[in-house]
């Protein structure tokens, strides 16, 4: 049974102003349901801002050294200390290092695990909702432990970029054994969109490869021998394993944070005169360039997260909306990029930008490989009576460039329902 549209709005920063603005309503047995606009929303506006169920940094994220807070995500190095690290130049000094947001005064750590937290709020936060059933406490290096043993696990059948995370499922049932209301929660988790058992089997297939079936076994077993719980067990039972799996895998928004983007972000805010302006820029440009050698794409510290209302916007591939998270900790804003109306349904984009410059017959390719369903938005139904088709030679660009995005993370964007 779906979570009542109340709930839908519990998670958000306003839930009054959310619900006033949007509302979620049934589409079809195709779409399942939808957001819509209640009243007229103009480009760049807040729609809501929302805070997910559970959130959890990636794996191989954490083991790179991307320190974040085990809460709310938000980078805990200064954007000076994350630059050197990620340019891999250790005296690098920062302009303007009074515009980096990071307190490390702040931070505190828990007394049982040491893992780190950027407030005492977030610590608490933590601890009431799903840490003391996952804190290690002396045992947090122990390779024995049977939650390393799962994150081991999950991390050798799963290179980055990462697609999901195993601990986003442990969170899942960690918040229900600590709460005392633990229908309430499950509530919550059975409001995202469930899938067929040949779907399940598919996602299954993507996140885990060629060895998917016996890999699947393995985190099982793993997950079961870490946290089983009597009141969950149709989470622990095979197939209510692979649900949780492909609930995860398909309803987790993947979520950035960086103090160094924010620490840019504030530099270009600066009110400078010209040449301090072209200086600062330059230095910024080089900064990249370096970080680009050394690092490559991997800047943020990453991590996904199940947000309810977010959950029910539909793909399009001309949206109206997107999600950012522009405070730098696991806080979703879902913005307007352009006027909407109101019935309206407001809608995201499961592919980036460069893929909705792509062919239709690309497009397509794209989300029923990655999110299972044949896309009829408007733009691709105006482009269905055109010529569709492209030469050898593009398509064999597109080809190259598709393999690029194999590895994408599937958390970057919600699926269909």
């Amino acid at each position: 049974m779906a979570a009542p549209v109340d709930d839908m709005f519990s998670l958000c920063v306003d839930p009054g102003k959310a619900a006033s603005g949007v509302e979620v309503r049934f589409i079809d047995n195709v779409k399942g349901k939808g957001l819509f606009a209640k009243r007229s929303i103009k480009k760049g506006d807040a729609i809501f801002i929302e805070r997910p169920l559970v959130s959890s940094q990636f794996l191989w994220n954490s083991l790179y050294k991307y320190k974040a807070c085990e809460f709310c995500l938000r980078a805990l190095e200064t954007a000076e200390e994350n630059a050197r690290r990620l340019s891999g130049i250790p005296g690098l000094s920062l302009p303007h290092p009074e515009l980096c947001r990071v307190r490390p005064e702040l931070h505190q750590a828990c007394p049982q695990c040491q893992v780190m937290y950027c407030s005492s709020e977030c610590r608490l936060a933590a601890a009431d909702q799903y840490h003391r059933v996952l804190c290690l406490g002396p045992s947090q290096e122990d390779p024995d432990h049977p939650i390393n043993k799962l994150k081991d696990a999950w991390r050798s059948m799963h290179y980055p970029p990462e697609t999901s995370s195993i601990m986003l499922m442990a969170r899942m049932v960690a918040v229900v054994k600590q709460d005392k209301d633990k229908a309430h929660w499950q509530k919550l988790f059975s409001h995202f969109c469930s899938r067929t058992a040949n779907e399940e089997e598919e996602i299954a297939h993507k996140l885990l490869g060629e060895k998917f079936r016996g890999q699947l076994v393995l985190l099982h077993s793993l997950f079961t021998a870490a946290l089983h719980d009597d009141h969950l067990s149709r989470w622990f039972v095979p197939e209510g394993f692979r649900s949780l799996f492909a609930l995860v895998g398909t309803n987790g928004q993947g979520i950035g944070t960086s103090s160094l983007s924010q620490w840019v972000h504030a530099c270009d805010a600066l009110e400078l005169p010209a040449q301090q302006r072209e200086q600062l820029d330059s230095f910024i440009d080089q900064l990249y360039k370096d970080i680009e050698k050394e690092t490559g794409d991997f800047l943020n510290c990453e991590g996904s997260g199940l947000f309810l209302l977010q959950s029910s916007c539909n793909h399009c591939c001309s949206p109206n909306a997107e999600a950012s998270f522009p405070d730098n900790n696991f806080l979703l804003h879902l913005r307007a990029l352009g006027d909407i109306k109101p019935g309206e349904e407001i809608c995201i984009s499961y592919l980036d930008c460069c893929q909705r410059d792509r062919s239709r017959h690309s497009r397509h390719k794209i989300l029923r490989e990655n999110y299972l369903f044949v896309c009829s938005c408007p733009k691709c139904v105006s482009q269905m009576d055109e010529l569709d088709a492209t030469s050898e030679e593009e398509e064999e660009e597109e080809g190259e460039a598709e393999g690029e995005t194999e590895g994408d993370d599937m958390e970057d964007e919600m699926t269909d329902v």
